[in-house]
Protein backbone atom coordinates (compact mmCIF):
# COMPACT_ATOMS: atom_id res chain seq x y z
CA UNK A 1 0.00 0.00 0.00
CA UNK A 2 1.42 3.37 -0.73
CA UNK A 3 3.96 5.33 -3.22
CA UNK A 4 6.82 6.60 -1.13
CA UNK A 5 6.79 9.81 -0.20
CA UNK A 6 3.03 10.25 -1.33
CA UNK A 7 0.51 8.87 0.61
CA UNK A 8 -2.86 11.16 -0.49
CA UNK A 9 -4.25 12.67 -3.51
CA UNK A 10 -6.69 15.51 -3.72
CA UNK A 11 -8.38 15.82 -6.43
CA UNK A 12 -10.78 18.61 -7.69
CA UNK A 13 -13.91 17.89 -9.21
CA UNK A 14 -15.33 20.37 -11.77
CA UNK A 15 -13.21 20.02 -14.94
CA UNK A 16 -11.14 18.25 -13.49
CA UNK A 17 -13.02 14.30 -12.80
CA UNK A 18 -16.14 15.58 -14.51
CA UNK A 19 -16.85 18.03 -17.52
CA UNK A 20 -18.83 20.47 -16.24
CA UNK A 21 -18.14 22.93 -18.67
CA UNK A 22 -19.79 20.85 -21.13
CA UNK A 23 -22.60 19.40 -19.30
CA UNK A 24 -23.45 23.42 -18.41
CA UNK A 25 -23.10 23.78 -22.82
CA UNK A 26 -25.66 20.89 -23.24
CA UNK A 27 -27.92 22.58 -20.44
CA UNK A 28 -27.90 26.44 -22.30
CA UNK A 29 -28.68 24.66 -25.72
CA UNK A 30 -31.56 22.96 -23.64
CA UNK A 31 -33.18 26.31 -22.33
CA UNK A 32 -32.52 27.97 -25.63
CA UNK A 33 -34.59 25.42 -27.14
CA UNK A 34 -37.46 25.62 -24.80
CA UNK A 35 -37.69 29.59 -24.90
CA UNK A 36 -37.89 29.28 -28.73
CA UNK A 37 -40.66 26.36 -28.95
CA UNK A 38 -42.25 26.79 -26.02
CA UNK A 39 -42.23 31.00 -24.92
CA UNK A 40 -41.75 32.00 -28.82
CA UNK A 41 -38.51 34.04 -28.43
CA UNK A 42 -36.26 34.34 -31.07
CA UNK A 43 -33.08 32.48 -31.36
CA UNK A 44 -31.52 36.00 -31.07
CA UNK A 45 -33.16 36.96 -27.71
CA UNK A 46 -32.83 33.59 -26.02
CA UNK A 47 -29.08 33.12 -26.90
CA UNK A 48 -28.85 36.57 -25.26
CA UNK A 49 -30.44 36.08 -22.17
CA UNK A 50 -28.54 32.60 -21.42
CA UNK A 51 -25.19 34.73 -22.07
CA UNK A 52 -26.43 37.09 -19.56
CA UNK A 53 -26.81 34.38 -17.18
CA UNK A 54 -23.18 32.90 -17.96
CA UNK A 55 -21.90 36.10 -17.60
CA UNK A 56 -24.03 36.72 -14.08
CA UNK A 57 -22.79 32.93 -13.08
CA UNK A 58 -18.93 33.72 -13.51
CA UNK A 59 -19.08 36.90 -11.31
CA UNK A 60 -21.60 35.16 -8.60
CA UNK A 61 -21.28 36.35 -4.99
CA UNK A 62 -22.58 33.87 -2.83
CA UNK A 63 -23.69 34.29 0.90
CA UNK A 64 -26.04 31.36 1.92
CA UNK A 65 -26.18 33.02 5.24
CA UNK A 66 -28.37 35.98 3.32
CA UNK A 67 -29.99 33.82 0.32
CA UNK A 68 -30.00 30.10 -0.97
CA UNK A 69 -28.46 29.68 -4.09
CA UNK A 70 -32.11 28.56 -5.64
CA UNK A 71 -33.04 32.19 -4.94
CA UNK A 72 -30.10 33.91 -6.30
CA UNK A 73 -30.12 32.01 -9.18
CA UNK A 74 -33.44 32.25 -10.27
CA UNK A 75 -32.89 35.76 -10.03
CA UNK A 76 -29.97 35.83 -12.53
CA UNK A 77 -32.58 34.60 -14.53
CA UNK A 78 -35.06 37.02 -14.01
CA UNK A 79 -32.61 39.82 -14.66
CA UNK A 80 -31.46 38.39 -17.76
CA UNK A 81 -35.03 38.05 -19.30
CA UNK A 82 -35.85 41.62 -18.42
CA UNK A 83 -32.66 43.04 -19.36
CA UNK A 84 -32.61 41.46 -23.01
CA UNK A 85 -36.82 41.55 -23.23
CA UNK A 86 -37.78 44.32 -21.02
CA UNK A 87 -41.24 45.06 -19.47
CA UNK A 88 -42.49 43.34 -16.23
CA UNK A 89 -40.08 40.79 -14.09
CA UNK A 90 -41.02 37.45 -14.89
CA UNK A 91 -40.49 35.29 -11.61
CA UNK A 92 -42.11 32.05 -13.21
CA UNK A 93 -40.04 32.00 -16.37
CA UNK A 94 -37.01 32.27 -14.71
CA UNK A 95 -37.80 29.98 -12.31
CA UNK A 96 -38.70 27.42 -14.97
CA UNK A 97 -35.39 28.27 -17.01
CA UNK A 98 -33.39 28.00 -13.76
CA UNK A 99 -34.71 24.00 -13.45
CA UNK A 100 -34.87 22.79 -16.97
CA UNK A 101 -30.78 24.62 -17.14
CA UNK A 102 -30.05 22.74 -13.52
CA UNK A 103 -31.67 19.49 -14.19
CA UNK A 104 -30.08 19.28 -17.39
CA UNK A 105 -26.69 20.36 -16.41
CA UNK A 106 -26.60 17.38 -13.39
CA UNK A 107 -27.90 14.53 -16.01
CA UNK A 108 -24.58 15.04 -18.08
CA UNK A 109 -22.66 15.46 -15.42
CA UNK A 110 -20.38 11.99 -15.55
CA UNK A 111 -18.17 9.76 -13.91
CA UNK A 112 -16.56 8.47 -16.95
CA UNK A 113 -16.12 4.82 -17.05
CA UNK A 114 -11.81 4.89 -17.61
CA UNK A 115 -11.56 8.07 -15.21
CA UNK A 116 -13.55 4.84 -12.20
CA UNK A 117 -11.10 2.60 -13.51
CA UNK A 118 -8.13 4.56 -12.47
CA UNK A 119 -9.57 5.92 -9.04
CA UNK A 120 -10.31 2.50 -8.41
CA UNK A 121 -6.44 1.50 -9.04
CA UNK A 122 -5.13 4.30 -7.62
CA UNK A 123 -6.82 4.00 -4.52
CA UNK A 124 -5.17 0.11 -3.68
CA UNK A 125 -2.30 2.44 -3.40
CA UNK A 126 -2.88 5.82 -1.94
CA UNK A 127 -5.76 7.57 0.12
CA UNK A 128 -7.82 9.75 -2.32
CA UNK A 129 -9.40 12.63 -1.22
CA UNK A 130 -11.96 15.15 -3.37
CA UNK A 131 -11.44 18.58 -2.78
CA UNK A 132 -14.20 20.99 -4.71
CA UNK A 133 -15.08 24.67 -4.01
CA UNK A 134 -18.53 26.24 -3.99
CA UNK A 135 -22.25 26.11 -2.66
CA UNK A 136 -22.78 23.19 -0.43
CA UNK A 137 -25.84 22.18 -2.14
CA UNK A 138 -25.08 23.02 -5.31
CA UNK A 139 -21.85 21.05 -5.09
CA UNK A 140 -23.71 18.03 -3.07
CA UNK A 141 -26.16 17.60 -6.30
CA UNK A 142 -23.26 17.37 -8.37
CA UNK A 143 -21.44 14.89 -6.33
CA UNK A 144 -24.51 12.79 -5.79
CA UNK A 145 -25.60 13.38 -9.79
CA UNK A 146 -22.28 11.66 -10.84
CA UNK A 147 -21.98 9.16 -7.80
CA UNK A 148 -18.14 9.55 -7.22
CA UNK A 149 -18.74 9.23 -3.62
CA UNK A 150 -17.22 5.61 -3.57
CA UNK A 151 -14.35 6.52 -4.85
CA UNK A 152 -13.25 8.34 -2.34
CA UNK A 153 -12.01 8.00 1.59
CA UNK A 154 -13.15 12.03 2.04
CA UNK A 155 -15.25 14.64 0.53
CA UNK A 156 -14.30 18.06 1.03
CA UNK A 157 -16.67 21.23 0.13
CA UNK A 158 -15.32 24.23 0.38
CA UNK A 159 -18.92 26.13 0.88
CA UNK A 160 -19.20 23.88 4.27
CA UNK A 161 -15.90 25.48 5.35
CA UNK A 162 -14.74 28.60 7.05
CA UNK A 163 -12.16 28.62 3.50
CA UNK A 164 -11.42 27.54 0.68
CA UNK A 165 -8.93 26.98 -2.31
CA UNK A 166 -6.45 28.40 -2.22
CA UNK A 167 -6.46 28.79 1.59
CA UNK A 168 -4.41 26.65 3.23
CA UNK A 169 -6.58 26.16 6.17
CA UNK A 170 -8.75 23.74 3.97
CA UNK A 171 -6.38 22.00 2.56
CA UNK A 172 -4.49 21.46 6.05
CA UNK A 173 -8.40 20.27 7.46
CA UNK A 174 -8.10 17.36 4.59
CA UNK A 175 -4.83 16.36 5.48
CA UNK A 176 -5.87 16.04 9.33
CA UNK A 177 -8.82 13.90 7.98
CA UNK A 178 -6.89 11.53 6.32
CA UNK A 179 -3.99 11.39 9.11
CA UNK A 180 -1.21 12.64 6.69
CA UNK A 181 0.88 15.65 6.22
CA UNK A 182 0.79 17.88 3.34
CA UNK A 183 4.78 16.93 2.31
CA UNK A 184 2.61 13.67 1.89
CA UNK A 185 -0.33 14.98 -0.54
CA UNK A 186 -0.57 15.95 -4.31
CA UNK A 187 -3.24 18.27 -5.21
CA UNK A 188 -4.65 17.75 -9.09
CA UNK A 189 -6.74 20.70 -10.42
CA UNK A 190 -7.45 22.53 -13.59
CA UNK A 191 -7.70 25.75 -11.49
CA UNK A 192 -4.01 27.56 -11.24
CA UNK A 193 -5.68 30.06 -8.99
CA UNK A 194 -7.10 27.93 -6.87
CA UNK A 195 -6.09 24.29 -7.10
CA UNK A 196 -2.65 24.62 -7.78
CA UNK A 197 -1.88 27.73 -5.96
CA UNK A 198 -3.25 26.08 -2.95
CA UNK A 199 -1.46 23.19 -3.08
CA UNK A 200 1.65 25.79 -3.36
CA UNK A 201 0.52 27.93 -0.58
CA UNK A 202 -0.09 24.69 1.62
CA UNK A 203 3.21 23.07 1.36
CA UNK A 204 2.11 19.56 -0.44
CA UNK A 205 4.46 17.47 -1.80
CA UNK A 206 3.45 18.02 -5.22
CA UNK A 207 0.83 20.24 -8.05
CA UNK A 208 -0.76 18.61 -10.77
CA UNK A 209 -2.10 20.93 -13.38
CA UNK A 210 -4.67 19.87 -15.66
CA UNK A 211 -4.32 21.75 -18.62
CA UNK A 212 -6.25 20.00 -21.59
CA UNK A 213 -5.75 22.27 -24.23
CA UNK A 214 -2.58 22.36 -23.28
CA UNK A 215 -2.14 25.70 -23.46
CA UNK A 216 0.93 28.15 -21.96
CA UNK A 217 -0.50 29.99 -19.52
CA UNK A 218 -0.46 34.02 -19.80
CA UNK A 219 0.86 34.82 -16.44
CA UNK A 220 3.83 31.83 -15.12
CA UNK A 221 2.48 32.38 -12.13
CA UNK A 222 1.90 29.77 -9.80
CA UNK A 223 3.80 27.07 -11.36
CA UNK A 224 2.71 23.81 -11.19
CA UNK A 225 5.32 20.60 -10.35
CA UNK A 226 3.87 18.82 -13.41
CA UNK A 227 1.44 19.45 -16.05
CA UNK A 228 -1.26 16.64 -17.77
CA UNK A 229 -3.38 16.86 -20.39
CA UNK A 230 -5.68 13.87 -19.05
CA UNK A 231 -6.41 13.10 -15.82
CA UNK A 232 -5.58 9.68 -17.20
CA UNK A 233 -1.79 10.67 -17.21
CA UNK A 234 -1.59 11.09 -13.53
CA UNK A 235 -0.64 7.24 -12.59
CA UNK A 236 2.35 8.09 -15.10
CA UNK A 237 2.65 11.27 -13.13
CA UNK A 238 3.12 9.25 -9.66
CA UNK A 239 5.40 6.89 -11.32
CA UNK A 240 7.31 9.56 -12.70
CA UNK A 241 7.82 10.81 -8.93
CA UNK A 242 8.47 7.19 -7.36
CA UNK A 243 11.04 6.95 -9.68
CA UNK A 244 12.51 10.12 -8.62
CA UNK A 245 12.26 9.57 -4.81
CA UNK A 246 13.77 6.53 -5.83
CA UNK A 247 16.81 7.81 -7.65
CA UNK A 248 17.51 10.42 -4.77
CA UNK A 249 17.04 7.58 -1.71
CA UNK A 250 19.74 5.54 -3.78
CA UNK A 251 21.87 8.87 -4.43
CA UNK A 252 21.99 9.91 -0.77
CA UNK A 253 22.51 6.16 0.13
CA UNK A 254 25.68 6.60 -2.13
CA UNK A 255 26.59 9.84 -0.20
CA UNK A 256 26.19 8.20 3.14
CA UNK A 257 28.63 5.07 2.05
CA UNK A 258 31.21 7.51 0.51
CA UNK A 259 31.40 9.67 3.68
Amino acid sequence: MGLHGVKAVFFDLDNTLVDTAAAGRRAIEEVISALQSKHHYGEGEARAICDKVQAKLLKECHDPAKMCITDLRISHWEEAIQETIGGEANRDLAAECYYLWKTTRLQHLTLAEDTRGMLTELRKRVRLLLLTNGDRQTQREKIEACACQPYFDAIVVGGEQKEEKPAPSIFHYCCNLLGVQPAECVMVGDSLDTDIQGGLNAGLKATVWLNKAMTTPVDTSPVPHYIISSVLDLPAVLQKMEHNFNAKLGTDHMAGSNE
